[in-house]
């Protein structure tokens, strides 16, 4: 059996920072209290060797008095990092580059009398945190049937979230487009997530079964899952104990990808399992 995995996996370079930055903390601060406002990246493994070192992850700043805070990758709204200010501690951001850039647009577009529409899923911390930067001003489209609701604005301007699909940006803004109102489109995807999604589904074309491997909280790792699911018969794991002798059954070809929050090591034990298990099903 024949193993395509895609050129671009592990961390990518806003991961590789956060966790950078996060184990630089503990190094330069032994026995310091370190914590993450939400997980810094979304997949549980990587999560849980932060905690076994002494990073915890919190949902509230009510009972911390004291120690390091960490702004996860998926940013963090104002309101938050202002109460943590207010408690004295100290304070490192590791938010995505991209992230960043987002908020700041959003900002910008607000400050010019935009409403803010923001392609993307409401509940992912990182619109929560754009949505944080610029209160009413701002809403949030998932898809363009949501737009049926959107209220008649003078002016709207649009960005997305990082990780969402080039195909549905296009979509909501072609909808927007036709309701004619004047428009200002921001393309805040991540170029990382782009060249996934495309060689995503370039692998997905060309082989027998797809494996995703990410966390089941990873908004790009499930973009990853859809794009190759309407490809090919397609399966996401976060580990390669979820793997299956079954899966791989009369396949010739598999491909594999990862979301940019799995680490490299994980990629590396699904490839090893796969060939392991492949023998006697291949046999």
């Amino acid at each position: 059996m024949r193993i395509k995995l895609a050129k671009n996996v592990g961390f990518c370079f806003g991961v590789k920072r956060a966790m950078g930055l996060t184990l630089k903390a503990l190094r330069e601060n032994p026995g310091k209290p370190i914590y993450t406002f939400g997980p810094l990246i979304h997949n549980p493994r990587a999560i849980k060797k932060l905690k076994d070192i002494g990073v915890r992850v919190i949902h509230s700043l009510q009972n911390i008095k004291t120690g390091i805070l960490i702004i996860p990758s998926h940013g963090l709204a104002p309101s938050i990092i202002v109460q943590a200010r207010k408690k004295k501690l100290f304070i490192i951001d590791a938010t995505c580059p991209y992230v960043l850039r987002s908020q700041r647009l959003a900002e910008l577009l607000a400050k010019q009398g935009y409403r803010v529409i923001i392609v993307g899923k409401s509940s992912h911390p990182e619109i929560r945190g754009i949505i944080g930067g610029i209160k009413r001003m701002g809403k949030v489209i998932g898809k363009t049937e949501d737009l049926k609701s959107l209220p008649k604005f003078k002016k709207i301007g649009v960005i997305t979230q990082t990780t969402e699909s080039l195909s549905n940006f296009k979509s909501v803004i072609e909808s927007i487009l036709d309701k004619g109102f004047e428009l200002k489109v921001y393309n805040t995807l991540c170029a990382h997530t782009l060249k996934r999604q495309e060689e995503a589904r370039r692998i997905a074309k060309s082989v027998d079964l797809m494996l995703v491997i990410g966390g089941r909280n990873s908004a790009n790792t499930s973009r990853l899952f859809e794009i190759c699911r309407a490809c090919v018969t397609t399966y996401q794991i976060e580990s390669p104990d979820e793997l299956s002798p079954d899966w791989l059954r009369g396949k010739k070809s598999i491909g594999l990808v990862s979301g940019t929050s799995t680490p490299l090591s994980a990629v590396k034990e699904v490839v090893r399992t796969c060939n392991f298990v492949a023998e006697p099903c291949c046999s």
